[in-house]
């Protein structure tokens, strides 16, 4: 089969590998109809995930079909479609029963897909714990509502449900890229009063306000996100700031939004480390939460997407044959025109 390997720092290639099979009575083998690109494989590729295998299939945002299953399988069967998650969770360790399934204390507990073990920018994926890591698809909902389901839609219900967001609440989201949109329509689903988006780039705030996902787009080049922000607030700042940008200053721009008492969530992986002021801060009385993330809700989200409560469609700009993958991420990597998201078709 056609795969998507990391080879070394700096290098991705497209090989032929064998089809996986079952390793033990708790896998399902999927095939794939849908794949992603995610800027996590990026991270990968420029050296920033230090768990990464070399030699390991990456992707780790897909949907498919169960073609096997192990005879401990319950909850899936052959020809189900399915969302994959992706974290591997075995359910049953302390981190696993508390909610906490990036955590898990298993060998391939965590993000274990795509970068440690093989992922699903291929033909096939054996998905281990399949009770736990494959979600039936509703029949009504298509691969392309489903595609973001197990990664950056989780990262955003995650997020939002960290930030316990309450009616009537300003929820400031800083970086409008796929996770950042995906964490401004989670954060609807609380009834705030409203949502800020804060981004560079004016087509991905086009894109946020006319979707509905954002109320208010402001652009750092233009204007001061501080005074904008306490101007909208009664002179407060935010009740609730997502991070999901992981820029070079986002996260002090993200305390600095942020009103005292408020929580502010870290959704952004970052490349490098971040300072935490804490003189400066003094008083705001501010609550961080931190992590990766715990994608333990996909029934839940493929419950909103099927009653037409969220709708990632739009996220989708491009599309590429697998065998094409290579093109398509010097596209994705590049930036170029105006991409977004990249899905494979094998």
């Amino acid at each position: 089969m056609k795969a998507v390997a990391y080879k070394e720092k700096g290098s991705f290639e497209l090989e032929e590998r064998p089809v996986p099979q079952l390793q033990d009575e708790r896998d399902a083998i999927v095939r794939v109809t849908l794949s992603s690109i995610c800027s996590s494989d990026l991270h990968i590729k420029d050296g920033f995930v230090p768990r990464a295998v070399p030699g390991v299939i990456v992707g780790h945002e897909m949907v498919g079909v169960v073609e096997k299953v192990g005879s401990e399988v319950k909850t899936v069967k052959p020809r189900d479609r399915v969302a994959v998650n992706v974290e591997t969770f075995c359910g049953e360790c302390f981190f696993c029963k508390r909610g906490f399934v990036n955590n898990c204390s298993d060998v391939h507990g965590g993000w274990a897909l795509g970068c440690r073990i093989d992922g699903g920018q291929a033909e096939y994926v054996r998905v281990p714990y399949a009770d736990n890591g494959l979600t039936k698809i509703p029949d009504s909902v298509t691969d392309r509502q489903a595609i973001f389901t197990g990664d950056i839609l989780s990262t955003g219900y995650w997020g939002a449900k960290l930030g316990e967001i309450h009616h009537g609440d300003t929820v400031a989201v800083l970086g409008a890229g796929p996770t950042g949109l995906c964490t401004m329509m989670c954060a609807r689903l609380f009834s705030p009063a409203r949502i800020i988006a804060v981004d560079l780039d004016d087509q991905r705030l086009k894109l946020a306000k006319e979707q509905g996902w954002a109320d208010v787009v402001l652009n750092p080049k233009t204007m001061e996100i501080e005074r904008e922000i306490r101007e909208l607030t009664e002179g407060r700042g935010a009740d609730v700031v997502m991070e999901a940008a992981g820029g070079e200053d986002t996260f002090q721009t993200a305390w600095k939004i942020a009103r005292p008492n408020a929580i502010v969530v870290i959704v952004a992986m970052y490349e490098n480390p971040q300072i935490l002021p804490l003189p400066d801060m003094y008083g705001k009385n501010l609550t961080f939460k931190t992590g990766g993330v715990d994608a333990s809700c996909c029934g839940e989200i493929l419950s909103h997407i099927e009653r037409g409560e969220l709708d990632t469609t739009p996220l989708i700009t491009h599309e590429y044959q697998l065998a094409d993958a290579m093109e398509a991420y010097e596209l994705f990597e590049q930036k170029k025109d105006g991409v977004m998201k990249v899905v494979l078709q094998p």
